[in-house]
């Protein structure tokens, strides 16, 4: 693969995850309810869901989705579910299943993980989209296999760093803020938008 080819999509991939989706939204309620720490536990769950979603799509499963008019609205409402779900569960607790004071305990950094990779994995269109994306910058003259390892490589790194980067710009905002009904308020704001995207989610069609 060439340097060119590579920069290319180093570059494409950036620009996709600088737009919010579903994941992003996660990362920010979490940060603004819990703090910066609370954002970066998020990062390694987004990271293996992105790997997840890109490893099934490359293995044929986006063409299957991509074909699918039922199983891809399944994966689809199943995800938004969970992300209105956790909406809920921030709106009462002030984190999913945990308050705000277990929020840096083994358990709520267990449950920040799991969610932020369920949210991140479950997504069809990110499984239909690598499927479409990442095979544009094979080089066909060379062994597949590497190139996809690199590319997938790349992506990952790009979407920790950017997970990363929400969540300590949400981190930051909270901190300014050291009013309880001015932090509950921000956890609050932050359960309506992921009920806001799961929302959304439910509502995407395949082709917007």
């Amino acid at each position: 693969m060439s340097l060119e080819l590579w920069f290319a999509f180093a570059l494409a991939s950036a620009a996709l995850l600088a737009v919010p989706g579903p994941t992003v939204m996660l990362v920010l309620s979490y940060a603004m309810a819990g703090g910066r720490r609370t954002g970066l536990a998020t990062v390694p769950g987004v990271t293996l869901g992105d790997f997840t979603a890109m490893t099934v799509s490359l293995m044929g499963a986006g063409a299957i989705l991509a074909t699918s008019a039922t199983l891809f609205t399944v994966l689809k409402l199943v995800g938004a579910a969970y992300l209105i779900w956790l909406g809920a569960q921030l709106w009462r607790t002030g984190l999913p299943g945990d308050s705000l004071g277990t929020a840096g305990t083994a358990k709520g950094q267990g449950a920040m993980f799991w969610s932020a990779y369920v949210v991140t994995a479950l997504n069809p269109k990110s499984i239909v989209f690598f499927m479409a994306f990442v095979p544009q910058f094979i080089d066909p003259a060379q062994p597949a296999l590497m190139q996809f390892v690199l590319l997938e490589a790349t992506f990952l790194t790009l979407a920790a760093v950017n997970t990363a980067l929400w969540a300590v710009l949400a981190g930051e905002m909270r901190a300014r803020f050291s009013s309880i009904g001015v932090q509950r308020l921000i956890a609050r704001s932050g359960a309506a938008v992921l009920i806001g995207a799961g929302i959304l989610t439910a509502a995407v069609h395949r082709g917007t």
